[in-house]
């Protein structure tokens, strides 16, 4: 029972039928935990359409203006400033210090908290940006920004597949990358309205405290993963909390005991988490929280984000048309996100994996080819409006193809394939890898844009190629399975079963 005490043993439970029925408590809890999305989102949309408006560069970065206006420009080379770059990617650096703090902390105090933890840092960090009078304020600002983005997409993603019913967890934890794309849409159509006063960068950086402040306040309104507060021995507010999110009709005994029988397992194993993730039965495990999220931003989808309004400015399209341009992006995206919350449960997780890869390279190289062919291997010749316009279809197909697979699959997976011992280590290992892979790309994309041209495109196709093969070959499906039961997937996958089976070749449990 609840409080009741278990032999700690490494034979596993049978899996449990943990019941599919969507609660309204269970759906708003959800909504709530996903919202952390938003600022993720609302930063990577602002952050591209801030940097091209006229007032915020005459103010911090006027040498882009007068480059801008000579003669003889380079189109790839317009917006090559380390210091602007320096501005958008600070905050990854700071999001990869948190984010691996967060994982003791998640453990300590619990996903919910960690969220509002992360919502308040947010809220100083757009207030600072929105108040910047010089670009030490907009640095600082950009960190605190950082910091509190690192807590939330560490604990939310955790936060979503702890509570979601497994039927539903994958639909549930796409939410979290809905969120980030209705941020990022909400982020184009702000920066459209406010491009033309003087004060319209202050707004769009400021705005950033309000979706901060609405996650923060409905954090205060759930409870903790039942999860959560099992690993912290409440084992009366874990029943509680179960209870109200699976039904009162539910009987959730047998779910609660596997909790506690699960938590009381990894507890037996006297070794930091740090340590644990590193032993062989945890090898693909790991190799996951590494590749996952790497091939996530190898895409170059937050770079495109980031820069779709530099980068339509630079292959044709005037001020307000690129800035119109990044929220056609953003529809596209939310609306791809949208499919694969229907598909997800339905067809798993691989096949949406396999068709955006696809999908993301045949565009890739097609605009490589385009911009090749139009304005030369050296980028100087001038590109028609009918061709920036295909260039922006291309892209958006791209973005689309991101949407449904890469995009919400990269939250997805890593917060559902680790046993509870290491799930907070694991998830924070996946969101700091994510974290200073953007920050490296987003630091050099804009020079590497202004000397490869074109082909910053095609390096960006090559590794599409490369992950789409690693998923075919190397990532099991973990649809409707069970967190409990999640070894079992291992154990079964042709390569990764040598890492998992013991001598006795029984499946390692944590």
């Amino acid at each position: 029972m609840a409080g009741g005490v278990f032999a700690v043993d490494r034979t596993p439970d049978t899996p449990i039928n943990v019941s599919g029925k969507l609660t309204l408590s269970i759906i708003i809890t959800c909504i709530v935990a996903a919202s952390g999305g938003l600022l993720f989102g609302y930063d990577v949309g602002i952050s591209g359409g801030v940097t091209t408006m006229v007032p915020f560069l005459q103010k911090f970065f006027p040498d882009i203006l007068r480059k801008a206006a000579g003669a003889e420009v380079n189109m790839y080379c317009v917006y090559d400033s380390q210091v602007l770059t320096l501005f958008t990617s600070s905050l990854y650096l700071a999001g990869l210090v948190s984010s691996l703090i967060a994982s003791k902390v998640t453990t300590i105090y619990g996903r919910r908290n960690v969220i509002i933890i992360g919502g308040c840092v947010f809220v100083a960090g757009g207030a600072i940006n929105g108040g910047s009078e010089n670009i030490p304020m907009l640095i600082l600002g950009r960190i605190l920004l950082g910091l509190g983005v690192g807590f939330t997409n560490q604990a939310a993603p955790l936060y979503l597949s702890e509570i979601a019913p497994p039927k539903w967890r994958g639909a549930f934890s796409t939410g979290f990358q809905f969120f980030l794309g209705v941020g990022v849409l909400a982020a184009g159509c702000i920066n459209y309205g406010t491009a033309k006063h003087t004060w319209g960068w202050r707004l769009s950086l400021g705005l950033a405290v309000a979706p901060a402040a609405v996650m923060t306040i409905g954090a205060f309104l759930i409870s903790d993963t039942p999860s959560s507060l099992v690993e912290r021995g409440k084992i009366e507010q874990a029943k509680k909390a179960l209870q109200k999110i699976r039904g009162s009709s539910v009987d959730i005994e047998p779910e609660l005991e596997q909790l506690i029988k699960w938590t009381q397992i990894a507890k037996s194993v006297k070794q930091e988490p740090f340590k644990a993730i590193f032993k062989r039965e945890y090898r693909p495990h790991l190799v996951m929280a590494f590749t996952i999220p790497f091939f996530q931003q190898i895409t170059g989808i937050t770079i495109v984000a980031f820069y779709s309004p530099n980068l339509f400015q630079s292959v044709g399209l005037g001020h307000d048309a690129a800035l119109l341009s990044a929220i056609i992006l953003g529809a596209v995206n939310l609306a791809s996100i949208l499919i694969s919350t229907g598909a997800v449960d339905r067809f798993g997780r691989r096949i949406l994996f396999i068709t955006g890869g696809i999908v993301m390279i045949v565009c890739l190289l097609a605009v490589s080819i385009l911009l090749a062919v139009v304005t030369g291997v050296h980028g100087t010749k001038d590109i028609s409006k009918g061709n920036a316009i295909l260039v922006l279809v291309l892209l958006c197909l791209y973005t689309a193809g991101f949407g449904w697979s890469w995009g919400p699959l990269t939250w997805l997976i890593p917060s559902e394939i680790f046993p509870i011992n290491i799930r907070s280590t694991g998830q924070s290992i996946a969101i700091a890898v994510n974290f200073i892979t953007v920050f490296v790309l987003s630091q050099t994309f804009l020079t590497m844009l202004c000397h490869f041209k074109f082909a910053a495109f095609l390096f960006y196709a090559g590794w599409c190629i490369v992950m789409t093969i690693f998923i075919i070959f190397f990532l099991p499906e973990t649809k409707g399975i069970p967190l409990e039961s999640m070894y079992v997937i291992w154990g079964k996958h042709w390569f990764w079963q040598r890492f998992v089976k013991g001598q006795d070749g029984q499946e390692n449990n944590p």
